[in-house]
C-alpha cells in the first residue's frame, strides 16, 4: 500500500487529459511496450536516462516505479543512468519529499546513497548518481527511456536496449538557488508523476496497438 501522504497526492495531480497532444505519442508507445511485454509474460525494465542522473532520470524512474504501484502493474522494475556519474541533487530528493516520499540518506560523499520509500511491504528505491550500465541497472532487455536532448545526442546507441523511447523534460537546474527553484521542481516533479500515470493507466486498461 502506498504511503497516505503520497496516495493523496497521487489523487490530487490534474486530470492525465491534461497532458499536450504533442507529448502523448511518446507515453503511448512507452505504454505499448510495457503492454507487449506484460502481455508475454515477460519482466518490465525501464532505465530512464538523462546526462548526469541527477534530476529528471531520477524523477522517472521513481515516478514510473510509484506509478506501476499505484496501477497494479507487476514485474516491473525501473532503474536510472546518466552518460556521467555526478550526484542526486538533493533538490530531486526535496521534491519527492514534498510529494509523499520518505527519504533517508544512508551514505555521505560527493554521491550519497537515498533510500526512497514509497509503499509498505516493498523495497525502497536506492537513489544514487551512475552511469547507465552500471550496476544495478540491466545489461539487456530493457527499455531505454531519455528524458533529456543533450543525453538523446551524446548517446545514439544504448547497448543491450531493446527500445528506446524519447521523453523529453525540461531541466529543473535552470532554477537553482533562485526564489522560483522550490515551484519549479515542483511543478517538473508533478509533470512527470503525471505522465508517468497516464502511461501505467493506459497499461492496465490496454494500450491501443
Amino acid at each position: 500500500m502506498l504511503l497516505s501522504k503520497l496516495h493523496h497526492y497521487l489523487t490530487s495531480l490534474p486530470d492525465p487529459q491534461t497532458i499536450p497532444a504533442d507529448r502523448k505519442p511518446a507515453l503511448d508507445a512507452l505504454a505499448t511496450y510495457i503492454w507487449e511485454k506484460q502481455n508475454a509474460g515477460l519482466p518490465v525494465k525501464l532505465i530512464f536516462i538523462c546526462t548526469h542522473n541527477s534530476r529528471r532520470s531520477h524523477f522517472g524512474q521513481v515516478w514510473a516505479q510509484i506509478a506501476a504501484q499505484y496501477f497494479g502493474i507487476e514485474s516491473v522494475d525501473c532503474f536510472s543512468g546518466g552518460t556521467e556519474t555526478t550526484a542526486c541533487n538533493p533538490r530531486t530528493v526535496e521534491a519527492l519529499e514534498r510529494a509523499g516520499v520518505e527519504a533517508q540518506a544512508i551514505t555521505g560523499g560527493e554521491n550519497p546513497v537515498y533510500l526512497l520509500r514509497y509503499a509498505d511491504g516493498v523495497n525502497p528505491i536506492a537513489a544514487f548518481s551512475k552511469v547507465f550500465d552500471q550496476a544495478p541497472n540491466p545489461l539487456e532487455g530493457f527499455a531505454a527511456v531519455m528524458t533529456c536532448a543533450q543525453a538523446e545526442a551524446n548517446c545514439p546507441y544504448v547497448p543491450g536496449a531493446e527500445k528506446r523511447f524519447s521523453v523529453m523534460y525540461d531541466d529543473p537546474k535552470a532554477a537553482d538557488d533562485s526564489p522560483e527553484e522550490t515551484a519549479v521542481y515542483d511543478a517538473r516533479c508533478r509533470q512527470i508523476a503525471v505522465e508517468m500515470c497516464y502511461v501505467f493507466q493506459k497499461v492496465r486498461t490496454r494500450p491501443v496497438l
